[in-house]
Order: structure tokens, then C-alpha cells, then sequence
């Protein structure tokens, strides 16, 4: 009978080994995808923030064609809203 509560108490605390070594895959995954989403965020906001300079530094090379292109977009974006609105 003792020799069944040590074998009890071996397997204990293989599976106490087993649960520790579980956390610590488990927490090492964790911090490796945290890390993964700020290095996304933080190369999504810079290719936002070059293409923000391109757009400004191209309207200020050619501003007439730049309103030409907004003028045209608002012109779609209309025509497009007044047939949704027809339909109904």
C-alpha cells in the first residue's frame, strides 16, 4: 500500500511538471503573438503615414488635377446614392 501513494505522489508531480512546462509554452506564445501585433501595427502605421505624404506632397505638384479627381469622385458617389435611392 505505501508503495501505491508514492507511486500516486511520482505521478503528481509529473503531471504538476507537465502543467508548468504547458503555462510556459503557453505564456511564450502568448508574448510572440502581443509581439507580432505591435510590429503589425506599428508597420501598418507607417506605410498610412507615407502614403498620407505622398498624397499631400502629390496634390501640392498638381492641385487642378486633384480637384478634378475629387469633383469626379463626389460626381460617382452622387449619381451612385441617387440610383440607390430610386430603386427603393
Amino acid at each position: 500500500m505505501p508503495s501505491g501513494i508514492l507511486e500516486k505522489a511520482a505521478t503528481l508531480d509529473d503531471v504538476l511538471h507537465d502543467v508548468y512546462r504547458m503555462k510556459s509554452v503557453v505564456s511564450d506564445a502568448v508574448e510572440d503573438g502581443v509581439d507580432s501585433a505591435l510590429r503589425a501595427y506599428k508597420q501598418g502605421r507607417h506605410a498610412c503615414q507615407h502614403a498620407l505624404h505622398d498624397a499631400k506632397h502629390a496634390v501640392k505638384r498638381n492641385p487642378f488635377e486633384a480637384m478634378g479627381i475629387v469633383f469626379a469622385a463626389g460626381i460617382l458617389t452622387g449619381t451612385l446614392i441617387g440610383i440607390g435611392m430610386r430603386r427603393r
